[in-house]
C-alpha cells in the first residue's frame, strides 16, 4: 500500500550476510575471484561480460554452475553504488533478448504447417523472449539468502528505474520474475508478538510505513492483549515479513488514532470488543511493488480473528489519505477561493483572523496546522475539508475507473465499503500535512465484500456510505 524507501543499514546486512555465505561457496569450490575495481570503469567491462557468459553456459554441474554464480555476486557486492548501477546497466543492455532469433521464431509460428509444428515453434519463440539477464538473475536464488538479495537488488534498481528506460525493463524483468516465487500460495501468515524473536520486532520498527514506531515500549503496547499483527513470510526468508498489518480490538468504529495508539489508555478486554480496527498495513519489501498479496492478508486476517473471537461483528480500518494533499493544492491552484460554497465562504470568512485572505489560509491548510488550534477557524474549515475530501475520495478517478487514492483503490478493490470520514483524526505533523488529519475508515462487510469487490473492479462501481456520497454530491452541485 505504502511505498517504503530501502532502508541501508538492513540492505548492507543482508549484503554482508549473502557476501558470507558467497564467499564460502565460490571459495570451497576453488574459483578464482573476479577482481573488479568499486566503480566498475570501462576497464573492467569484458572480464565481467565474459563472467555473465560463463554463467549462462552452464558448464560442468549444478554445483560448478552455483561456484560461478556466487563468484559473479561477490564481485557485484564489493561495487560501490557507482559501480553496481554500471553492473545493472551492462547486465540489462547487452543481455536482452536477440532481435533476430525472436522475427525468426516468430516467422516459424506464422508458417507452421500442422499442429505439431506449430506448438514446437511456440515453444521456441518462448524460450527465445526470455531475455539471458533472467536466466543470469535467476541463478542467485541457489545461494543463501539469495532471494532476499534480488529483492533488495530490484528495490535499489527502482531507484533508477523511473530514468532509465533499459534499467526499467529490468525491473520489469525482475518484477515478474519475483511474482512467480512471491505468489500468495507459496506464503505463510504468521503472528508477530511480543515474544517473537527481538531481531524480527527491530524489522517491524524499521518497516513501520502509517504511523512510525516511537519506541520499544511503543511497539510493545501495539502487541498487547487487545492488539494482533500479522504477517506474511516467505519460506526462502523465513526472518523477513513480506507485508504486516496492525490491528486494535475495541469497541465500535475507531475514529483517532492517537486515542488508538494512546500507551496510557487502559486495556481492552479482547473477548468484551465487538469492532476489528486495521490501523496500519505496510509493505516491508519495496523490491516486491507491483506484486500484489495485501488483499490476501486481510482476508485471511479476518478469517484467523473470527476465529478466535467470536464476539468480534464488525471489520474495518482508520486508514490515511496519503494522496488528498496533492489533489487538493491542484485544485487551490485552479479554483483559488471560488473552490468555497456560499454558505463555506460566509462562515470561514466570520472566523478568519484580521488582515488574512480566505485564499491565503486555504492555500497553508496544509503546510500550517495552527488553524487546528483556534476553535472557531476549525469549525468553519471542517465541513470544507470533509466535502473536498469526500469529492477526492469518491469522485477523483485515474484511468476512469480507479479511485485516485493509492488506499482507497487497495481497500475498495479487496471489497470494503467507504464508510465515515473522522475530523482531526490524525494530528501529528505526517497527519495534517498530508489530508489536514482527515482520516477514513473502510467497512468489510462480509456478506458484501465479493459483491463490492466484483462491481469496483469490472465496473469501477464505489461502494460508498450515503454520507461520504452526499458530500461529494455537494461539490458536483456547487
Amino acid at each position: 500500500m505504502v511505498e517504503i524507501a530501502i532502508q541501508p543499514s538492513l540492505y548492507d546486512r543482508t549484503l554482508e550476510q549473502v557476501r558470507r555465505a558467497v564467499r564460502e561457496l565460490a571459495n570451497r569450490r576453488g574459483v578464482r575471484a573476479l577482481d573488479l575495481k568499486p566503480d566498475l570503469p570501462d576497464s573492467d567491462r569484458e572480464r565481467l561480460m565474459q563472467q555473465m557468459r560463463d554463467c549462462l553456459e552452464a558448464k560442468g554441474g549444478e554445483v560448478s554452475a552455483r561456484a560461478r554464480a556466487a563468484n559473479l555476486g561477490r564481485a557485484f557486492m564489493r561495487l560501490n553504488t557507482e559501480g553496481r548501477h554500471r553492473f545493472l546497466t551492462l547486465l540489462a543492455e547487452e543481455f536482452g533478448t536477440d532481435p533476430e532469433e525472436v522475427n525468426a521464431a516468430m516467422d516459424a509460428v506464422r508458417n507452421a504447417a500442422d499442429a505439431g509444428a506449430r506448438h514446437a515453434a511456440e515453444v521456441t519463440l518462448r524460450d527465445v523472449l526470455r531475455p539471458p539477464r533472467v536466466r543470469l538473475l535467476t541463478q542467485f536464488t541457489a545461494l543463501p539468502e539469495g532471494v532476499k538479495f534480488l529483492v533488495d537488488l530490484r528495490a535499489e534498481l527502482m531507484t533508477w528505474s523511473r530514468n532509465e528506460p533499459i534499467l526499467e525493463e529490468l525491473s520489469q524483468d525482475m518484477r515478474r520474475l519475483l511474482s512467480t516465487w512471491f505468489d500468495v500460495g507459496f506464503l505463510e501468515m504468521r503472528q508477530i508478538t511480543w515474544e517473537s524473536p527481538a531481531a524480527l520486532l527491530e524489522k517491524l520498527i524499521t518497516y513501520e510505513a502509517v504511523h512510525e514506531i516511537q519506541s520499544w515500549d511503543d511497539l510493545k503496547n501495539r502487541l498487547d492483549s487487545d492488539r494482533r499483527c500479522y504477517a506474511f513470510f516467505h519460506p526462502r526468508m523465513p526472518d523477513e515479513p513480506l507485508i504486516f498489518v496492525e490491528i486494535a480490538l475495541v469497541s465500535g468504529i475507531a475514529g483517532n488514532v492517537q486515542d488508538l495508539l494512546d500507551q496510557q489508555k487502559e486495556r481492552l478486554d479482547p473477548l468484551t470488543a465487538d469492532t476489528a480496527i486495521f490501523y496500519s498495513i505496510s509493505n516491508a519489501q519495496r523490491g516486491l511493488d507491483g506484486i500484489g498479496f495485501g488483499d490476501f492478508l486481510i482476508k485471511r486476517v479476518v478469517a484467523a480473528l473470527s476465529d478466535e473471537f467470536k464476539n468480534l461483528k464488525t471489520f474495518a480500518t482508520l486508514s490515511p489519505i496519503p494522496g488528498f494533499s496533492r489533489w487538493y493544492e491542484r485544485e487551490i491552484e485552479k479554483l483559488g477561493d471560488t473552490i468555497l460554497l456560499d454558505d463555506e465562504a460566509k462562515a470561514l470568512g466570520a472566523a478568519l483572523p484580521e488582515g488574512m485572505e480566505a485564499e491565503t489560509l486555504l492555500r497553508q491548510v496544509l503546510t500550517h496546522s495552527e488553524w487546528a488550534e483556534d476553535e472557531a477557524l476549525a469549525e468553519a474549515l471542517k465541513p470544507i475539508l470533509l466535502r473536498l475530501a469526500a469529492s477526492y475520495l469518491y469522485s477523483a478517478k485515474r484511468r476512469g475507473t480507479r479511485a485516485q487514492d493509492p488506499v482507497a483503490n487497495f481497500h475498495l478493490s479487496n471489497g470494503a465499503r467507504m464508510e465515515r470520514l473522522n475530523w482531526l483524526a490524525d494530528r501529528s505533523a505526517r497527519g495534517m500535512q498530508q489530508s489536514a488529519g482527515l482520516m477514513i475508515n473502510y467497512l468489510y462487510k462480509l456478506d458484501e465484500i465479493d459483491t463490492n469487490h466484483e462491481r469496483y473492479k469490472g465496473e469501477g462501481t464505489i461502494a460508498v456510505s450515503s454520507t461520504i456520497r452526499n458530500l461529494a454530491k455537494k461539490t458536483e452541485k456547487g
